[in-house]
């Protein structure tokens, strides 16, 4: 693969289009502004920087479950699921993963299985380190059943500076550990349920990467 096509598949394809448009605002500042289409510039890199989208080494251990992002682990506690997906089931297991600007945002499935269901819900942009944040913020989320026939809920949560969801998948779809299922923009969280009885691998403050890290366990 040369070295053009290992650049552009490392930036995810949305980044490109935003990208695209601070560089042509960049470039016509530069005849207005010189120091204005210097921070634009400046701009267009942390652009393509934030939609970096490298490859993961998955480790596919039955019963693991891998970090749906990267970040660091804001909250581990019991919690209902999101009241939209209309659950009959009563608290689960949480852990949530925190993501800042400087994060890689695509985030991968924590297990392998089928999507049973896929629920939008439009909300406010709180911080997304706060713990209402889960249940007042914009969300996304998804319902996969594992090959076992259990059931673990992952919710997108845009944050105080992100404003948009973005989901790669769909109702009924099958899905692998590790692969990628959405991302979101400028900041954000994703907090994953699991079944009772499930424990954490990890604790609150530990850095996780999508894809890779194991963070608890069915």
């Amino acid at each position: 693969m040369s070295l053009l096509k290992k650049i552009i598949s490392f930036i995810h394809k949305e980044g490109w289009k935003f990208a695209s448009i601070s560089l042509i605002i960049s470039l016509v500042l530069l005849f207005i502004s010189p120091p204005l289409a210097t921070i634009g510039f400046l701009l267009t890199f942390f652009i393509i920087w934030f939609f970096r989208d490298p490859d993961r080494t998955t480790p596919n251990i039955k019963n693991k479950i891998i970090s749906p992002a990267d970040g660091k682990i804001c909250l581990i506690d019991k919690a209902k699921p999101p009241k939209e997906l209309l659950m009959d089931s009563g608290e689960m297991f949480r852990i949530c993963v925190f993501m800042n600007v400087f994060n890689v945002h695509i985030n991968r499935s924590p297990v392998k299985g089928t999507i049973k269901k896929i629920v939008y819900k439009e909300g406010q942009f709180l911080n997304a380190s706060l713990d209402k944040a889960s249940e007042k913020n914009e969300r996304n989320s998804l319902v996969i059943e594992t090959e076992d026939n259990k059931e673990i809920i992952v919710t997108q949560i845009a944050g105080l500076i992100a404003r948009r969801i973005l989901s790669f998948v769909h109702d009924k779809d099958k899905i692998d550990i590790g692969e990628r299922f959405g991302l979101i923009r400028f900041g954000s969280r994703v907090d994953i349920y699991l079944p009772e009885g499930s424990k954490a691998a990890v604790k609150i403050g530990d850095t996780v990467k999508a894809g890779e890290t194991i963070i608890g366990s069915l």
